[in-house]
């Protein structure tokens, strides 16, 4: 009877989530990036150099069962002092009021994951693309790592970055649409 209950328990838990594994974000080796369109002609990119994630992972099923992560703002980093300080203050991000963003994964199917995106106090829902999910590999001192990229994009405005100026020749200075990469490698078990 006891066997019973718990082929049933596994049935209903899912057994591929049985599989899954803890591995911690390795920020040596991933990077939290985004990309927007600048004045209507080229785009600015950008990472976030301070995170923190993990995520229960089956590399043989190539299923994301939970990902959680915490991204310092005031980490922002595009190259440019003075475009990184104006993204931390409030015409953008205001990192002093909202000193972190938050992601946690919804569902994970295929190629697709719905993620749910925490900026300056504001969640959405986003759907992101879900490439190069890896299996195990042993790195040379010992570590087992898994990896994967989230791509998705969002609208700036719906987080209530409202920052508009529009330009002499037509179109703004910063678009709307802002690209999201988020290219991750964990480490098992750390």
């Amino acid at each position: 009877m006891k066997l019973v209950n718990t082929l049933a328990l596994i049935g209903l838990l899912g057994f591929s989530s049985l599989m899954a594994t803890e591995y911690t974000v390795d920020n040596t080796h991933s990077t939290i990036g985004f990309k927007v369109r600048h004045m209507m002609v080229a785009s600015v990119r950008g990472v976030f150099k301070k995170y923190s994630g993990k995520y229960d992972y089956d590399p043989k099923s190539k299923i994301i069962h939970t990902l959680e992560g915490t991204v310092e703002v005031s980490s922002i980093f595009t190259d440019n002092k003075m475009r990184d300080d104006h993204l931390k203050s409030a015409d953008f991000f205001d990192a002093k009021k909202y000193p972190k963003m938050k992601l946690k994964l919804i569902n994970h199917k295929g190629d697709k994951a719905l993620v749910a995106l925490t900026i300056k106090g504001i969640t959405k829902k986003i759907n992101f693309d879900v490439e190069y999910l890896s299996g195990e590999s042993k790195d040379p001192y010992g570590a087992i790592k898994t990896g994967f990229e989230l791509h998705g994009k969002i609208s700036r405005k719906a987080y209530h970055i409202l920052f508009h100026k529009v330009l002499e020749t037509g179109g703004v200075a910063v678009g709307d649409e802002i690209k999201i990469n988020l290219e991750l490698e964990g480490v098992k078990g750390k």
